[in-house]
């Protein structure tokens, strides 16, 4: 690999180490994401703790960090194959002198959409907490019924126009570089949220299964990164997508007719 693609790959592992260290200690949380992940008990009934903490203006901006940095740890490992191809593009095309630079600017991009899917899960948060859906300590849904509906509903949209058309621009790089080529820092900026905008009208649903784990689960977290990175490199995303999205729904039946 050329300097510029291992400057890259390294800049890559930095912040995901760092947004991995950042979610683990849970940086302003009550708990760390590692004794919550031990506290954890089955969907739907989590264990019976304090009350939730009050929404000021500084804990909303920290749950927003919380779920920024998660999203940053979660999702980067998945923009990777784009970015380091978007990277050796540069390095053989006029931009070479300038790859590092614009790559890591691309990446900017593409964090900044998951900033905007951060922004929307913290009023979610807010809102599910305010409601009762959620066990506020816990950070996750307070009940079966709960969880099975948000199974199938994030099951029903692996079946969707929607997700098949954002995971074929996600899973083909090549593709979706050569469509959306720009130029300059402002057109790497472009391409990153633009390849943002695409991952998340692709996996903004899984990752509302969050709340059915809990939002600060460790197992959850490294399942759904791991599934996502997986859902774009495998040979038939879509069969594989489906096939998921049918476990989901059947997950969710499940969690309904059991807690009858």
């Amino acid at each position: 690999m050329s300097r510029d693609t291992w400057v890259v790959a390294g800049a890559v592992m930095t912040i995901v180490l760092l947004a991995g260290v950042y979610t683990i200690n849970g940086v302003g949380m009550n708990m760390s994401a590692l004794d919550m992940t031990r506290m954890a008990g089955p969907i739907g009934e989590p264990m019976a703790m304090g009350g939730s903490h009050p929404w000021t203006f500084g804990y909303a901006l920290l749950v927003f960090l919380m779920w920024w940095v998660m999203m940053i740890a979660m999702m980067t490992p998945s923009a990777a194959p784009t970015l380091l191809l978007y990277t050796a593009l540069k390095r053989h095309g006029s931009d070479r002198t300038s790859a590092t630079k614009l790559s890591l600017i691309f990446l900017a991009g593409y964090l900044l959409i998951w900033g905007g899917f951060s922004l929307l899960a913290t009023g979610a948060h807010w809102g599910t907490e305010k409601l009762g859906l959620v066990d506020g300590p816990m950070m996750a849904l307070a009940s079966r019924p709960a969880a099975g509906v948000v199974l199938i509903a994030a099951g029903l949209f692996q079946f969707s126009a929607l997700k098949t058309a954002c995971l074929k621009q996600c899973s083909s790089p090549a593709d979706f570089l050569t469509r959306y080529r720009r130029t300059g820092s402002r057109g790497a900026l472009l391409m990153g949220m633009h390849h943002g905008a695409y991952c998340f009208g692709c996996c903004w649903a899984l990752m509302a299964l969050l709340f059915v784990g809990g939002i600060m689960n460790l197992y959850w977290i490294v399942g759904l990164a791991l599934y996502v990175l997986a859902e774009k490199i495998v040979p038939k995303p879509r069969f594989f997508s489906r096939l998921t999205g049918a476990f989901l729904i059947s997950w969710g039946l499940l969690c309904i007719f059991t807690s009858v």
